[in-house]
């Protein structure tokens, strides 16, 4: 697999867009929750960006699908514990959308590379008669 810079990936740098939204809503979540849904959702954006960065790192393109699912599942993570924050009215409405659509733009691209490795590895796989 080419080694590409992680820092120079449009998934991680939306993926860290998506971690400033995330820190920026859960400010106005209750104090009560710093241990509990803030922590969870800070947690799962990091995710996101690390499994990303962690993926360029490794050596084959199998392993680098392998950490995008691993992303993408903490994207989808992230969505639903900001449909939690929504339903138990933490945060201001405004940052919640924000981190939202960051998320759903992230799922995306996510999708898109994982589709676009899986496809140059079966011709690969075609071209090598396996």
């Amino acid at each position: 697999m080419t080694q590409a810079r992680f820092r120079d990936s449009v998934g991680w740098q939306k993926a860290m867009k998506l971690i400033g939204e995330v820190y920026a809503a859960t400010g106005n979540f209750p104090r009560e929750e710093m241990f509990g849904l803030t922590n969870q959702l800070r947690r799962a954006s990091v995710s996101v960006a690390s499994n990303i960065a962690e993926g360029q790192g490794r050596l084959t393109t199998g392993e680098f699908v392998q950490f995008l699912g691993m992303a993408r599942g903490s994207t989808l993570e992230v969505q639903t514990q900001l449909e939690v924050a929504r339903m138990l009215k933490f945060g201001k409405s405004s940052e919640l959308e924000n981190a939202e659509s960051s998320a759903t733009e992230v799922v995306r691209i996510l999708n898109a590379a994982i589709a676009t490795c899986k496809a140059k590895m079966a011709v690969k796989s075609k071209k090598n008669g396996l």
